[in-house]
């Protein structure tokens, strides 16, 4: 792909984002999404709290009508043409009224559905209004998910109907057209199944607890936290990005639009501090991509996941902690390396806003989200926790003089919500027709069976093969989208392998998220290098450099669980310490400066020691032995004595009299 051609897709990519974030509705559709998704969110409320009074709704109800009101949603925020727009043709509205009537349609028979078993032997008006959602979701999905995804969710919907003729070991059992469509849309193992269970229970909540936090002056308040804390030493620009993008990503759960709302004042802060062009926008795009892997938060994915596990949320959040710990460490010490050697200074004191004065004008904001652990942790109310949370916001907020909402603000803040959630949905509930193509033929089981054959029941090979499909899918699917698919076709094989299932799942979601700053595709290095002026394939390289991590700590808790907390604490602490030791040596070898010791310079020899010092990492942190007849605590002592080498030579160069000559740069 070259140059020109990259830019142009970051450019288009760009503008889109850009038009998403200032999207603005005025007149029917404004008043349109704003009470509608009102609507819903009561709706959710009742649903969740179990409250009694009026109806009590069956949960195929209450998914049928949030698929309706958001769904209708999606074809008034995205036109024809998959662009995002205010501008609503007449029969886009179309579109959105005939989506709430085949909505309201199954909600009101979801009860006689249920009984007569109407997913094996659907009533004719019920096969019709089955075949009209059908091709309201698909639609739904190509506007808000891309050609790709909708490319994918349309061939597999249709599979059922031609799997007898497909080769092994894709093969399946055929059935009719009018048999398959009522099944997707009335079945609980379809696209009103996992994906749509989770996003009823757990998405609605936390999506709009990071809405308000958000429109409340959340993100404000933990970009100038970081300023306080991190912004007065070297590198300060870049490790603000770090800790200002990890929070607000882990509360938007989208990487370009992190990138595009932080990265509008870290990357002019970096390239002002002397952080070269590339470099910046590498930052940014790194701390972008890992802030949608970190608690508490994570996006929607996360949700998904706990839904499809059958496992409390806060038991993915605190599993994903480690991993994603270590991710913003190896980013950190890479970027204290590079100031090192570049003998970058902070920012201006002066320029910096006091800790004090952010704490005190801003610890509502850690009392909400110490609320929302709490309530999690404690008490296990996962789906109620962040209504509680957004009341404290809300109160907070009327009491504060700062960011109070006026009534324009609070419309504007539920429109927002409801495009949020309308594209979530959209791309659920055609995602969920893949896992009903799979549950209807019976390919599961078997397509995991010859993924296993096919790896020659090696679990390195298997790894390698779904580390390269995760990244495939991952380059044109969203990573809610990713993660379903592969969750179907690649997690069993790989928990068939031997492998734990929480650790399978993490890792699928792990490697969904690198394309975001690997080539050829990299849009979140690129969407970061237009911001930064710098060439986008240049950027996307250095993103890759940067963010090594990422690529090596999947593997390393799939195949040793303590690393996501699975095990007793003997085995977990000094796998956690094990973990951060190498990581920070591979951190080190990356940048050739080894914090503490020195610099190991240019030249060829340098290079060698670069490779030695990464090598000893992964040694250090590898959970495995066998290498060389070693156990694993042998291989990591091992990775230690290499790493002196290094070590040695970095003190060398810095002090040449005390090592007995001088030692050429």
């Amino acid at each position: 792909m070259g140059d020109s051609a990259v830019t142009d897709r970051t450019a288009r990519v760009l503008e889109e984002e850009l038009v998403s974030e200032r999207l603005t509705f005025t007149g029917p559709a404004r008043w349109y999404i704003g009470i509608v998704t009102t609507a819903a969110i009561l709706l959710a409320i009742k649903q969740l709290f179990n409250l009694r009074f009026g109806f009590v709704f069956l949960e195929g109800t209450y998914l049928y009508l949030l698929a309706g009101i958001f769904l209708s949603v999606t074809f008034l925020g995205f036109r024809i043409t998959g662009r995002r727009s205010a501008d609503i043709p007449w029969y886009d509205w179309i579109l959105a009224i005939l989506t709430l009537i085949v909505g309201g349609y199954f909600a009101a028979n979801s009860d006689t559905s249920q009984q007569n078993g109407w997913e094996y032997a659907a009533p004719d008006t019920a096969m019709w209004m089955s075949i009209v959602f059908y091709l309201l979701i698909l639609e739904g999905t190509r506007r808000a998910g891309g050609l790709i995804l909708f490319a994918v969710v349309l061939v597999f919907s249709l599979y059922p109907t031609f799997a007898s003729s497909v080769p092994d070991p894709l093969s399946g059992f055929t059935q009719p057209f009018t048999d398959v469509v009522p099944y997707f849309m009335i079945s609980a193992e379809a696209s009103f199944g996992i994906p749509m269970q989770a996003f009823g229970t757990l998405v609605i909540g936390f999506i709009l607890f990071g809405a308000v936090l958000q429109f409340t002056g959340g993100g404000r308040f933990f970009n100038d936290l970081a300023l306080g804390l991190v912004g007065q030493y070297r590198g300060g620009a870049g490790k603000v990005s770090i800790f200002a993008s990890g929070f607000m990503g882990s509360m938007s759960g989208s990487v370009i639009s992190n990138v595009l709302t932080t990265g509008a004042v870290s990357i002019p802060a970096m390239k002002s501090s002397g952080f070269t062009a590339r470099f910046a926008a590498a930052t940014e795009a790194c701390a972008s991509t890992g802030g949608v892997l970190m608690p508490p938060i994570m996006g929607a994915t996360a949700f998904v996941m706990s839904s499809w596990l059958g496992m409390p949320y806060v038991d993915i959040m605190i599993a994903a902690a480690i991993p994603s710990a270590l991710y913003y460490f190896g980013l950190f010490v890479q970027i204290d390396a590079y100031s090192a050697r570049r003998s970058l200074t902070g920012l201006s004191r002066a320029d910096l806003p006091k800790l004090g004065g952010v704490m005190r004008d801003g610890w509502p904001y850690l009392l909400v989200f110490a609320l929302l652990i709490f309530l999690m942790t404690a008490y296990r109310w996962e789906t109620t926790a962040p209504f509680y949370s957004v009341a404290l916001l809300l109160l907070f907020n009327q009491v504060s003089r700062r960011d109070r909402f006026t009534a324009g603000g609070l419309v504007d803040m539920i429109v927002s919500v409801g495009r949020t959630l309308a594209e979530i949905v959209s791309i659920l509930l055609g995602i969920g027709m893949i896992m009903g193509a799979f549950q209807a033929t019976g390919l599961t089981g078997p397509l995991a069976n010859e993924l296993v054959h096919a790896a020659g029941s090696s679990t390195a090979m298997l790894l390698l093969m779904g580390a390269l499909t995760s990244f495939i899918f991952g380059m044109g699917m969203t990573v809610t989208a990713c993660y379903i698919f592969l969750a179907v076709v690649l997690a069993p094989a790989l928990v068939q392998a031997g492998l734990n299932e929480l650790a399978v799942h993490l890792f699928i979601l792990y490697w969904g998220m690198v394309s975001f700053i690997t080539p050829p595709v990299a849009l979140g290095a690129f969407s970061a290098a237009t911001l930064a002026g710098a060439n986008p394939m240049a950027a996307a390289w250095q993103a890759t450099r940067l963010g090594v991590v990422i690529y090596v700590i999947p593997f390393f808790f799939v195949l040793n669980p303590a690393l996501i907390g699975q095990g007793p604490a003997a085995e977990v602490v000094p796998a956690i310490i094990s973990a951060f030791f190498g990581v920070w040596l591979i951190a080190a070898g990356m940048q050739g400066y080894l914090a503490f010791v020195g610099t190991l310079g240019s030249g060829a020899v340098a290079i060698a020691m670069r490779v030695v010092l990464a090598l000893a990492g992964l040694l250090v942190a590898a959970p495995f032995g066998g290498v060389m007849g070693l156990s694993t605590t042998q291989v990591s002592i091992f990775g230690l004595i290499l790493a002196c080498f290094p070590a040695a030579f970095a003190w060398r160069r810095r002090h040449p009299a005390e090592a007995g000559g001088r030692t050429a740069d």
